[in-house]
Order: structure tokens, then C-alpha cells, then sequence
């Protein structure tokens, strides 16, 4: 228990977060697989609601630490068979002009300071099997300042998915170094919302999983978004590729 109420923990067992609130996955080791998050969930009440009922269970939902009622957002989500993260609001490199919200992790404050803040994030709700990036390209591309945060991820047994929103971001070697869950998105699916172009960087993601084994496409939850996403998902077994939710591709820490 923190000072915003519970947090996840390490269970005695061993088991951590990531894999207690992990989707079932089975599909063959040696196929491809593709997983795609749906981030910002929980500001907009329909739009959430047809991303839980309308996509495929494999669809990956984060939600918005700053939704209301999102301790019931992540529930209606998981009895609807999804995986779940919470989004990690941080510093952009255009902040003020661009503001991730009033508890995001800032370049400008303490560890200390920072990692309160993520408490009181991790604390809003439950059953969550890690978090995913919201903005952060200047905190992301700060090793003193992500450290900290990725050794909390560590020690509270949570997946950390980094939506890359800078070039320059050290996550994926600092993720490497304190031995946390990773996975980093390949492409943002949707910053042309438009029908031809969802569809043409879904289908850098299924030439990317086919060269590398894995992929991972970030996008919101537009409605033309969850149409393109759900049509395409069905070609997928087809093509010899795998929907997959974010735990199944993450880079597994030893032991993991």
C-alpha cells in the first residue's frame, strides 16, 4: 500500500504482474507475431467502449491514468478477454505547449519525486500487466531520470512498453540493463487516419514480425482505427502470422 492506495507487488510464489494479468497466448513459437496497443483509453466513454467489445481480445488496451471510473474501465477490458497497461505520462520535448497532465514524470524533478508520482499512477486501478509511454520524449531519452522508473518496474514485477515517441530513446538499453519486460513499438498505425494509410503501416508491421519475429503497432481508438485493425486481424492466420497481446513479445528478463 502506498500513499494512493495499492500497488502491485512481486507475489511470494514468485509470480509477477505481468504474468498473473498476462493474456493466454498459444499460438506456434515459430510463427510471427504481431500485437498492436490501443492507447488513451477511458477519456472517451464510446470510443473505449467499442475498442473493448469491437477488437479482437488480442488487442493490447491502455488506458489513461487520468480516466474516470478506471478501475471499471480495466475490468469491462479484461472480462472482455484483453491484456491491459496503464499509460505512463512523461516530460515531452515541447513541454509546456505540449502537457502530458498534472502527475507526469518530469526531467526537472527528483527521483524521489518522480517515482511518488508513479505510485500514485500505478495505484489508480488493478489488474494491469504493465505500462506503456504517453508522450516522453525528452524523459525518455534521460538515462539519470528513466533508471529509477525501470528499476520500479523491476521490483514491482511490471512490463514496460515503450511508444517511442523520440528517436533518442534510451529505454530499450536501460529496460536490457535492469532486466524489465520490453517491448517497443514499431510503428504509430495511425497518425494519417486514413483507411490506405492504417492499412499501409499494418503491413509494415506483418513485414517486420516476418523479418524479426515480432512487431508492435501503436494507435488510438478512432473509429476507422478499430474497423481497419479488426478487418485486418482476421487475414492474419491466413498469412502464417499471430495476433499476439503485448506479453507475448516482450523481451523476457532472465528467468522471466
Amino acid at each position: 500500500t502506498g500513499a494512493g492506495g495499492a500497488l502491485p507487488v512481486i507475489a511470494a510464489d514468485g509470480r509477477r504482474p505481468w504474468q498473473a494479468y498476462a493474456r493466454a497466448f498459444d499460438a506456434p513459437a515459430d510463427r510471427p507475431r504481431v500485437a498492436i496497443v490501443l492507447a488513451d483509453l477511458g477519456l472517451n466513454r464510446n470510443l473505449s467502449a467499442q475498442a473493448i467489445t469491437q477488437t479482437p481480445a488480442d488487442v493490447t488496451l491502455a488506458f489513461s491514468p487520468y480516466a474516470a471510473d478506471l478501475a471499471e474501465w480495466l475490468a469491462r477490458a479484461r472480462a472482455g478477454g484483453h491484456e491491459v497497461l496503464i499509460m505512463l505520462p512523461m516530460e515531452p520535448n515541447d513541454y509546456p505547449a505540449s502537457d502530458p497532465g498534472p502527475r507526469a514524470l518530469m526531467t526537472s524533478l527528483s527521483a524521489s519525486e518522480n517515482l511518488s508520482r508513479l505510485e500514485w499512477l500505478l495505484a489508480r486501478a488493478a489488474g494491469y500487466a504493465g505500462v506503456a509511454t504517453y508522450m516522453g520524449s525528452k524523459f525518455t531519452a534521460s538515462a539519470d531520470d528513466l533508471r529509477p522508473i525501470l528499476t520500479a518496474m523491476r521490483e514491482r514485477g511490471l512490463l514496460f512498453v515503450d511508444t517511442r515517441s523520440s528517436p533518442r530513446s534510451v529505454a530499450a538499453r536501460l529496460a536490457r540493463e535492469a532486466d524489465v519486460p520490453f517491448a517497443a513499438s514499431s510503428r504509430f498505425i495511425d497518425n494519417d487516419a486514413s483507411a490506405s494509410a492504417i492499412d499501409a503501416r499494418l503491413n509494415d508491421l506483418e513485414r517486420i514480425a516476418r523479418n524479426g519475429g515480432v512487431a508492435l503497432g501503436v494507435g488510438f481508438p478512432h473509429p476507422l482505427t478499430l474497423a481497419r485493425v479488426t478487418a485486418w486481424a482476421e487475414t492474419l492466420p491466413a498469412k502464417g502470422l499471430a495476433l499476439a497481446p503485448v506479453s507475448a513479445i516482450v523481451l523476457r528478463p532472465t528467468g522471466g
